[in-house]
C-alpha cells in the first residue's frame, strides 16, 4: 500500500468516524475508500466491517452523558442485537449479496423518510407515551433485531435506520436516542469483528490504518452531536441518510 492510499484511509477514517457519531453511515465513506486502494469488493466489505469497530467504541465513549439512566433498557435488547448481528454475518458469508444490495438503498431512504415524517407517523401509530408498555417493549425488540441483521450483513447507514426507528418507539430526546444507537452499533460491530476476523478475508494492514482514524473522528463527532440543537441534528441525519440511500441506489443499478 503506497503513501497515497495510506493518506486516503487516514482522512476517510477521521471523517467517517465523526459523521457516524452524529448521523450514522460511516461505511459509505470507508468502504469506497478501501475499494479505491485496490481491494476486491468482498475483501473490502469484510475489512471495512473490522476497521470501523474502533470508531463505534469511541462514539459510545463520547456519548456517555446521554446514556445515563438508559442502561437497563439497553441490556434488555442486547441479546436481540447479538443474535441479529450473527444472523446477518452468516447471510453475508453464505448467500449472494446482489439481492440485498438492491434492497439496501430503499431501506436507507425509508429510514430517512421515517425520521423526517416522525411526528406525522406518530399520529398514525401513536406517540410512545400513549402506547402500552408491552407494545413498546415488543416493538423495540423487533426494531433492534431487524436492524442488527441488516448491520451484520451490510451495515451502511445502520445508524440512520436505528435513529429513525427508535424515535418512533422511545419517548426520548434525539441526542439520547443517538446515544442508544451508538451502543447498538458497537454491539453489531463487535459481532461482525469476531465473525469476520475468524472466517473472512480481512486485509489487516488496511485495518491498522483505518481503525485508529475512526476513533479520533468518532469521539469528536459524539461530543458535537450532544451540542447540536435537536432540529439541526435531525436535519443532518435526514440529509445524510437520503444521500447515502441515493448513492447506494445508483451504485446498485450500475
Amino acid at each position: 500500500m503506497d503513501l497515497g492510499h495510506i493518506l486516503l484511509l487516514l482522512f476517510a477514517g477521521v471523517v467517517a468516524g465523526g459523521i457516524n457519531a452524529m448521523a450514522g453511515g460511516m461505511s459509505l465513506i470507508t468502504f469506497p475508500s478501501l475499494i479505491a486502494t485496490g481491494l476486491p469488493s468482498v475483501e473490502a466489505n469484510v475489512t471495512n466491517s473490522v476497521s470501523v469497530f474502533p470508531g463505534y467504541v469511541s462514539s459510545v465513549l463520547g456519548s456517555q452523558a446521554d446514556l445515563t439512566g438508559q442502561w437497563g433498557r439497553i441490556r434488555a435488547v442486547l441479546p436481540a442485537c447479538v443474535a441479529g448481528s450473527a444472523a446477518g454475518c452468516a447471510l453475508l458469508l453464505v448467500t449472494p449479496a446482489r439481492a440485498f444490495e438492491l434492497i439496501a438503498p430503499f431501506l436507507v431512504l425509508g429510514a430517512a423518510a421515517t425520521l423526517f415524517f416522525q411526528e406525522r407517523l406518530r399520529g398514525l401509530v401513536g406517540h410512545p407515551r400513549t402506547t402500552g408498555r408491552r407494545s413498546r417493549t415488543i416493538t423495540l425488540q423487533a426494531v433492534v433485531l431487524v436492524g442488527a441483521v441488516y448491520g451484520g450483513y451490510f451495515g451502511a447507514a445502520l445508524g440512520v435506520m436505528y435513529v429513525a426507528a427508535l424515535a418512533l418507539v422511545l419517548d426520548e430526546t434525539l441526542s439520547r436516542i443517538n446515544a442508544i444507537k451508538n451502543v447498538l452499533t458497537v454491539t453489531v460491530g463487535a459481532v461482525t469483528l469476531l465473525t469476520f476476523a475468524l472466517f473472512g478475508p480481512v486485509n489487516w494492514s488496511a485495518v491498522l490504518i483505518l481503525g485508529p482514524a475512526t476513533v479520533v473522528g468518532g469521539y469528536v463527532g459524539a461530543i458535537l452531536a450532544r451540542r447540536l440543537p435537536a432540529r439541526l441534528l435531525k436535519a443532518l441525519i435526514v440529509t445524510f441518510g437520503t444521500t447515502i440511500g441515493t448513492v447506494l441506489l445508483i451504485r446498485a443499478l450500475t
